[in-house]
This record gives structure tokens, sequence and C-alpha cells, in this order.
């Protein structure tokens, strides 16, 4: 009984320890795949504790899984800091990206139920307010048509490559001020709905490949132009 009760102590004990590292985890994450923390940013523990109130093994624990994911590294004589954004990865996200996003618009338009592709509509408009918002739509939707594959290791890795994607985007990409900038992508994101909506994978992809190729050209041009990228 005694043991028992110890034993329940000990990971009531853990709970808030738990809780506090997953908190500064995901928030950090959130931070550097937004570029509120940017590229090259040097990363120091007492000020990330001090920031999110907790003691600095929760934000080393954070550093330790995110240098894993590939979004913070060591720099020498530095400690850790935000990782740059290479060219090649950047090209390499690319590459990779157009080949599951092919994957998944063959998929979805053989197997996504029609009300699931119905409901693409709602992305048939996004948040145009900042280049930010839009990356965070456009995320969304992306991150939906693999979703509609019902091949989850597809879905789970373009989700993943989205976040990348959208790191890229809000880096490389000067903010917009009229809404002319927005008409390309929403056009492209609807003629790839309406595609699915007809289960016509061949014209859909048609346009994913387009759409992909337009974004990847700005995106790496404005790359290029920024110190933060090896």
């Amino acid at each position: 009984m005694e043991g028992s009760q110890e034993l329940l102590i000990y990971h009531e004990g853990l709970k808030p320890v738990n809780l506090a590292r997953n908190r500064v985890f995901q928030e950090m994450r959130r931070d550097i795949l937004s570029c509120r923390l940017a590229p090259g940013m040097e990363l120091r523990e007492q000020d990330l504790a001090q920031r999110f109130g907790t003691s600095k093994s929760p934000v080393r624990d954070a550093m330790q899984k995110l240098e894993r994911e590939g979004l913070v590294e060591i720099a020498p004589r530095q400690g850790h800091r935000v990782a740059p954004v290479s060219m090649a990865d950047a090209g390499d996200l690319i590459d990779l990206r157009q080949v599951l996003e092919a994957a998944a618009i063959r998929l979805a338009a053989e197997r996504a139920p029609e009300a699931e592709l119905a409901g693409l509509d709602r992305f048939r408009s996004g948040d145009t307010s900042s280049l930010r918002a839009f990356a965070e739509y456009n995320r969304a939707f992306h991150s939906e048509l693999a979703r509609l594959s019902g091949n989850g290791r597809i879905a789970a890795e373009l989700a993943r490559l989205m976040e990348g994607y959208e790191r890229m985007c809000v880096l490389s990409l000067s903010n917009p001020t009229g809404p002319d900038w927005w008409a390309r992508p929403l056009a492209d994101h609807n003629a790839i709905i309406d595609a699915l909506q007809a289960r016509d994978a061949g014209r859909a992809q048609l346009w994913s490949r387009r759409h992909t190729a337009r974004s990847e050209a700005a995106i790496l041009r404005g790359l290029r132009s920024r110190a933060v990228t090896e």
C-alpha cells in the first residue's frame, strides 16, 4: 500500500514537469516555424527559461528535440541557434513535396468520399491579412489534400513538409500589400479543388505542379537574397 502511494506521488510529481517540457517544446517549435525565432538566432537557455517561466531543464529538453528535427543546431562557441535555411535543403524539400503531393492527389481523387471533396470549398478563399496568415492557410489546405489521400504515412509526411515550407515562405517572400499578390495562388487552389471534385486526378496533378513551380521560383529567389540562408 505504501509503495502504491509513493508511486502515485511520484507520477503526480512528474506531471507538471512533463507538461512544462511539452509546452516549451511546442511553443519554441511554433516560433521557429513561423520565423518569430529567426534562422541563425542565438538561443540562450537562461533567457528562454525566463520567458517561459521554467527552469533550464525543459528548455534544454526542447532544444534537444528540435535539434533532432533539424530546427536547432549547435553553433561553435555560441551554444545553440535556430538552424539557418539551406538552399540545398529548400530544393530537396520542394522536390519531395511535389512527389508526395502528386501521389496524395491521385489517391484523393480515387478514394475520398464526395462529402469530404465538397468540404474543400472552405479553402476557396484564404486569410490574406498578412503573409504569415496566408502561409498558415496554405499549409492547412495542402495538409488537407494529403489527409484526403487516405494514406496515413503520406499525410503525416506532407504535413511535416508543409510546416517547413511555411517557414520558407515567411522567410523568403516580401510581405504583400495589394490583393493582386494573392490572386494567383488562390486561383491555383481553386483549380485543384475543381479537378478533385470532378475526380480528374491528372488535371489536379497538373495544377499542383504549376502551383508548386510558381511558388518555388519565388521562394528560392527570396532565399538567395537573405543572409540567414546557407
